[in-house]
């Protein structure tokens, strides 16, 4: 166990892990605490972190198990101590490691007498399990034991739906959040003038990560959820800009670009890059963006396709026709 002397810092704003220990190999604890705050503003981070901790942080589990010789979930199999029902919650407990995306397959394949743990599951490559010596099942005489096991990563816990497989084919309640628990408080004192808090954070894992290493991830995850309201105003002035302009006729856009294509000059067209003609930067820039290179490219967009780019002004199109123009005079 590590502890530290909590030192608050009325400079800048700081985090610190203060305690950290391994309780066993599924349960971590860890002690942050992030300081200075102004009055109100660590309940509005402890609220925020305390959800993303348990709801936006992605863990791996088993989520199905399949034997040919299971009549029904709360059936018993001859030479097995435990009921089928409690070999299904034993594989629930199960804790695994992965980075791996979508459904892979595991399986257990074990002959009798012995005790079955963790350890005799067969699993796919990048996937660990936390506790070997976690229990499933003791067979009791010389059978054998095979079972198909299907392993999932997503965030969250899903309730597995009533089944009545007749292929032997269980689902798994699967709980994916590999933060058991997270509590926040508050330590409230007086700097000069000024009211102050300190914010303590309290998290426990399930061993699957660290303490650290989750509340890193749900900063992440929380960060990512807020990033569109960053571009909110730069998308409103954009808006704003747009509606006072008058928009060019569509009947003067396509006229000008019938007589455009009329002169078959593509094959020129398609030599001369937009570097070539003398664009804004601003409107050199979008089309850039929107992948059109040469003149030619621009001679097969409609105003509509023109309209759609990010930052582009209906007053560009008008400026673009003209550099056409003009360039189809020159090849």
């Amino acid at each position: 166990m590590v502890r530290e002397k909590v030192i608050v810092s009325t400079r800048t704003l700081q985090w610190k892990c203060i305690e950290s220990r391994a309780d066993s190999k599924r349960l971590y604890y860890g002690r942050f605490i992030l300081s200075p705050l102004l009055k109100g503003q660590a309940d509005t981070i402890g609220i925020a972190m305390r959800r993303a901790l348990l709801g936006e942080i992605e863990g791996t589990c088993i989520t199905r198990a399949k034997s040919e010789k299971i009549p029904h979930e709360y059936s018993t199999i001859v030479g097995i101590q435990e009921s089928v029902h409690e070999i299904l919650m034993n594989l629930k407990e199960i804790v695994l490691r992965s980075n791996l995306y979508g459904i892979r397959g595991a399986s257990i394949c074990v002959k009798g007498p012995r005790s079955v743990t963790a350890q005799d599951i067969i699993l796919p490559p990048s996937v660990e399990i936390v506790d070997n010596t976690q229990h499933i099942a003791k067979l009791t005489e010389p059978i054998n034991l095979y079972i198909e096991l299907q392993i999932e990563r997503n965030r969250g816990y899903r309730i597995k739906t009533p089944n009545n497989s007749q292929d032997g084919s269980y689902p798994i309640d699967a709980v994916f959040m590999p933060v058991r628990n997270a509590n926040h408080s508050i330590h409230s004192y007086v700097n000069g003038n000024e009211k102050q808090e300190i914010l303590f954070l309290e998290i426990w894992t399930n061993g699957s990560l660290t303490p650290k290493e989750a509340l890193h991830e749900a900063s992440r995850n929380l960060i990512e959820l807020f990033i569109p309201f960053l571009h909110a105003e730069e998308d409103k002035l954009h808006l704003e800009n747009n509606q006072h302009k008058v928009p060019l006729p569509l009947f003067t856009f396509h006229d000008r670009l019938t007589k455009l294509k009329k002169n078959q000059k593509e094959i020129a067209l398609k030599s001369i890059f937009i570097d070539q003609s003398e664009l804004p930067p601003r409107i050199y820039n979008c089309l850039k963006r929107s992948n059109i290179h040469t003149l030619l490219d621009l001679l097969n967009k409609s105003q509509d396709d023109f309209m759609k780019m990010k930052h582009f002004r209906i007053e560009d199109i008008k400026h673009i026709l003209d550099i056409l123009e003009i360039e189809n005079h020159l090849v």
